[in-house]
């Protein structure tokens, strides 16, 4: 499979109520890893629910920071832009002549979303990094709140209302019990909420994604990344009830959370609260992608919206970083006969770390396993939660590290039980011995069998390729025992 390594970036504008952030994505693969991001906070719909108008002040911030987007966007020749405007615009009186003021400014055209719109995009962003997402995704913004069912790799059932955090504190003049009446007597109209009962709330919005890392710190979590972060539901409500009650001098204290954000995070806990509630979850999970990921999504050819976004973008760092980079398919197969009985999802994450297996060999080799750990597992990968990340970057680990797991290691390994770690170190081992053999080089290993008969790990070679004229390390020792069979080296004259 051949990798297009870069092509002309794309860029999104996202006008929302509170802030406008400008993503550059590079569209020559699956994954939108943003190339530049910037955010400025305008207040557009700050009085919003008063006056019906946009805030004045926020009016002239916001096309101030749209005219310096629209011109980097220029400036980096993105191959198209899209201009979005989401609740604060679309509800607001004066919103069609900010469009048109701007669009005669800057000569580009404005799209304001409907909130089904905004709905069905921000459900396609948490489908573009987790496709078979399966639940409610819950969006929170400054003017809105989007509510919209995902299953079998579409969205369903959507309704947008008025409770972003700029909207409800004024609404509820920032009294906790009544902002909470007013979301429970939004959320007690929507007959379909009970849909969610059982399964995942997804939560997307910058408010939340501090709460996540607020729950994080609560819970001791050794990995920090935010993305498809969870947590059983009620260990949620109980945080989320903590975080509702707490000062802005005690929130401040919690490492990652931005000073801007801490103002409003008890109102977004308590509307993050209200909603479990509503819904009834099994698990609350934290998305980092949204609408704007959503529409990254919708602009992608067919072909590549089919990809499974994790191997895209293990493809993607193979091809930059491995010396052969078409050697991890032949990883894959080659080792399969170790893993007979595994799951669709086993066999994705095995095929990770194939894939990720050689991305590493410049690193200098006394730190070369630990480094590979910590980057495989703070890699912006999609669709895999924390514990996959885990044994992803456990398996790597193995393949760099013969011996005993260091402590650092051994920190994060708490993610995987028993089973699944065994099963990282198969697949390391397994690497390891792989590399071993072919120098990592392609088209070598399939001169070569390794299966398990008898109670023996057996390693078949060519006795007459020179290529295979080596002793066998005491990875394949080891490889065998966590396997609790034998090693056996058999050379082949044919």
């Amino acid at each position: 499979m051949k990798i297009k390594l870069r092509q002309e970036p794309v860029g999104i504008v996202d006008i929302g109520s509170n802030s406008i952030r400008l993503c550059v994505y590079d569209i020559a693969h699956r994954v939108p890893v943003p190339l530049f991001n910037e955010k400025a906070v305008c207040g557009l719909g700050k009085g919003l629910g008063m006056t019906g108008r946009l805030n004045p002040e926020g009016v002239e911030a916001a096309l101030a920071a749209v005219g310096r987007f629209v011109t980097l966007c220029r400036a980096m020749e993105v191959e198209w832009l899209d201009v979005l405007a989401t609740a604060a615009v679309r509800d607001a009186t004066d919103g069609d002549a900010f469009v048109r003021e701007i669009e005669r400014r800057l000569d580009v055209e404005v799209k304001i979303l409907s909130g089904g719109q905004e709905a069905k995009m921000a459900a396609m962003g948490v489908l573009c990094g987790t496709p078979d997402a399966d639940g409610i995704v819950a969006d929170l913004g400054g003017g809105s709140l989007e509510l919209v069912t995902v299953a079998g790799g579409d969205f369903g059932l959507h309704t947008t209302m008025p409770l972003g955090l700029l909207r409800l504190a004024e609404a509820s003049a920032e009294d906790k019990v009544r902002a909470g009446s007013i979301v429970e007597g939004h959320l007690k109209n929507i007959p379909w909420l009970g849909e969610g009962k059982g399964r995942n709330l997804y939560a997307v919005g910058g408010a939340w994604r501090s709460i996540a890392r607020i729950c994080i710190a609560q819970t001791q979590h050794p990995l920090t990344v935010l993305d498809n972060f969870s947590l059983d539901a009620r260990e949620a409500v109980r945080i989320l009830d903590l975080v509702s009650s707490q000062s802005r001098k005690s929130l401040e204290k919690v490492p990652g959370v931005s000073r801007k954000r801490v103002g409003g995070l008890p109102l977004a806990a308590l509307v993050l609260e209200k909603v479990i509630r509503a819904v009834g979850p099994n698990r609350l999970v934290f998305s980092i992608y949204g609408m704007r990921e959503g529409q990254f999504y919708k602009r992608l050819p067919d072909k590549m919206k089919a990809q499974d976004p994790l191997l895209s973008v293990c493809r993607h760092m193979a091809a930059l970083n491995s010396r052969f980079p078409e050697h991890g398919d032949e990883l894959l197969a080659w080792m399969a006969p170790l893993f007979p009985e595994e799951s669709q999802r086993e066999s994705q994450l095995r095929h990770a770390a194939c894939l990720l297996s050689d991305i590493f060999w410049n690193e200098h080799p006394d730190y070369r396993a630990e480094q590979a750990f910590l980057r495989v597992l703070r890699l912006p990968f999609m669709g895999v939660g924390h514990r996959h990340r885990a044994a992803i970057a456990f398996a790597v680990y193995c393949r760099y590290q013969s011996g005993d797991d260091s402590s650092l290691v051994g920190r994060f390994i708490q993610l995987l039980d028993e089973a699944a770690a065994r099963r990282a170190r198969i697949v390391g081992l397994a690497l390891r011995l792989a590399h071993t053999l072919s120098g990592g080089a392609p088209n070598l290993l399939r001169q070569t069998r390794l299966v398990i008969e008898g109670g023996y790990l057996v390693l078949e070679v060519p006795s007459k390729n020179p290529a295979f004229a080596i002793e066998i390390d005491r990875s394949f020792d080891r490889l065998a025992k966590v396997l609790d069979c034998e090693a056996l080296v058999v050379r082949r004259v044919k």
